[in-house]
């Protein structure tokens, strides 16, 4: 059956998802470190405050590519088929769905490295050899996949906020325009989704963030484990207020990110539908 105009292919997905992801963790790794030890348990001035902002991003720029890819490789197809089959205003349904499914895909190849990250980012390994040596020696493979169903939790509600808000963003533009959205519109529909969206889930993030600085010593228990647990004893120690720790840098973060990175996406999407490059793979 021939391909939809407009719709990409898989090595499309994986060339314009890849390149988008790269894009943002690199140039706003810095808002994402404070962001984490602002979140974490020691507190931020224990956590390294303003030193080594850079702390980790090895591990976000091995992760990044392949994160990204998955997820709108995922997003993509699902969406496109999903779309076929149910009616147009249940559309945002669709794109629900779609989102969910790219971020639990996705997730199998971010949370090793959001563990890695975190843990360099909040001082609790100088290097990333010795953060992967010191998670392997204490718990294994499992301990590089500590807080993935808090990640998927967090990102699930994420998605289903940012990306329907994303989508008719685009397509209420597209009709008052009369054309296609250019990229730097589409761009600026994912900076005020993905805030909006980032703004929202604040909680779920401190808790991801609690679960995966988590380490499991010689005979010792997690500190943090459970969803549930980990939010409500924060609210319970520390106040409701502890819960939306990091709410500034990460909205900023993730608008800024939903700006370049959606941005990246479509921009980088159109020029390979245009040229035709991997057209055929």
């Amino acid at each position: 059956m021939p391909r939809e105009a407009g719709t990409p292919n898989t090595t499309q997905c994986l060339a314009a998802g890849g390149f988008a992801g790269m894009a943002v963790d690199v140039a706003l790794f810095p808002l994402d470190t404070i962001k984490t030890r602002l979140q974490a348990k020691a507190g931020f001035m224990a956590s390294g405050g303003f030193r080594g902002i850079y702390s980790g991003l090895s591990s976000a720029v091995i992760g990044s590519s392949p994160g990204a890819a998955m997820f709108f490789l995922t997003y993509e197809q699902v969406k496109a088929g999903c779309e076929k089959r149910v009616s147009p205003k249940y559309q945002p349904f669709v794109h629900m769905f779609a989102a969910s499914a790219g971020e639990i895909a996705a997730c199998l190849v971010r949370v090793p490295t959001e563990v890695t990250k975190q843990r360099l980012q909040a001082k609790h390994h100088p290097s990333l050899s010795t953060a992967i040596r010191g998670t392997y020696a204490a718990e294994g493979l499992l301990g590089f996949y500590r807080g993935y169903l808090t990640q998927v939790v967090r990102e699930i509600p994420f998605t289903c906020i940012q990306f329907p808000i994303y989508e008719y963003l685009k397509q209420s533009h597209t009709l008052r325009r009369g054309r296609p959205i250019k990229s730097w519109e589409a761009a600026v529909c994912g900076s005020l989704a993905g805030g909006t969206a980032a703004a929202l889930t604040t909680p779920l993030d401190v808790v991801k963030t609690r679960v995966m600085l988590s380490t499991k010593g010689m005979g010792a228990h997690l500190e943090y484990s459970g969803i549930v647990s980990t939010l409500t004893r924060i609210a319970r120690e520390e106040g409701m207020r502890a819960l939306f720790s990091g709410i500034v840098p990460r909205t900023i973060w993730i608008s800024v990110g939903g700006f370049v990175f959606l941005g990246s996406y479509e921009k980088v999407k159109s020029m390979l539908l245009e040229e035709g490059i991997f057209a055929h793979k």
